[in-house]
């Protein structure tokens, strides 16, 4: 009996050293055809950062808030607004004027920048249609004199009562370029350079519509206007998607 259990212990010996003779060997190399790298969809909200500093340095004058948002629907194209409201006063050399109202933009955009694993920058350009109500008050008016012996300045003034201009409105189209880098977990930092083209522009005949709320100046026998705006958003995640493959051309056979 005790020779079998020997011969039993002996070959299982024999099996158990075979097998640590030739181990496994691992495919480090070896790549997942299921896997796929899914990117995050969401929405963007966050504010505009100069309004707030611009009235801060210069609270007299200047007043303004501008919320931005912007939701992923493909890999490249995002839709984007901006909601704001500011009131502007402005001195020129015979007269003083504030204006105050909203202003909402609408439109899309599109990233140009080719992301990194893990990495979330956008390149993007874009449009808006902007649409803004507001009002102008004439807060005094001057005129100018050479012949007033007693007015040094040759300004005379004419009224320093207010005059209120209301129901006020104008319509534009913006050509928009920016860019969004992500400097922590889902928080963004981003500026874009605006440039726009004025559509509808309902003014009074009195006085003319000098600053629109959201397309900043009006200059004279113009319609163009450039606009900027440095904004910080944090990213809310809702799903994820895979992110397309590219497919690589055929190759095709070369002829003999």
């Amino acid at each position: 009996m005790s020779k079998y259990i020997i011969r039993s212990i002996i070959l299982l010996c024999s099996v158990w050293c075979t097998g640590q003779g030739q181990p496994e060997q691992l495919d480090l190399n070896r790549k997942d055809s299921t896997y796929q790298y899914r990117e995050e969809y969401g929405l963007r909200v966050g504010v505009d950062l100069s309004r707030p500093i611009l009235g801060l340095t210069n609270s007299d004058e200047y007043q303004g808030l501008e919320i931005v948002g912007d939701f992923r629907l493909t890999e490249k194209l995002f839709i984007a607004a901006e909601l704001g409201n500011e009131k502007k006063t402005k001195q020129e050399d015979t007269y003083n004027f504030t204006t105050n109202g909203s202003y909402i933009k609408l439109g899309a955009e599109i990233n140009n920048y080719v992301n990194w694993y893990g990495e979330q920058n956008f390149v993007t350009f874009g449009g808006r249609y902007g649409f803004a109500t507001f009002s102008q008050t004439l807060n005094s008016f001057s005129f100018f004199d050479r012949n007033r012996y007693f007015s040094p300045d040759e300004f005379v003034p004419i009224s320093d009562t207010p005059e209120e201009f209301s129901n006020l409105n104008a319509s534009w189209l913006e050509l928009v370029f920016g860019f969004k880098a992500e400097l922590f977990a889902n928080i963004y930092m981003g500026a874009t350079v605006r440039l726009g083209h004025l559509i509808t522009n309902k003014e009074d005949n009195r006085f003319p519509n000098l600053f629109i709320p959201g397309f900043n100046k009006v200059t004279d026998n113009a319609k163009w206007g450039v606009g900027y705006n440095y904004t910080i958003t944090y990213f809310l995640p809702i799903y994820k998607k895979a992110r397309k493959k590219k497919e690589k051309p055929n190759q095709q056979p070369i002829e003999e």
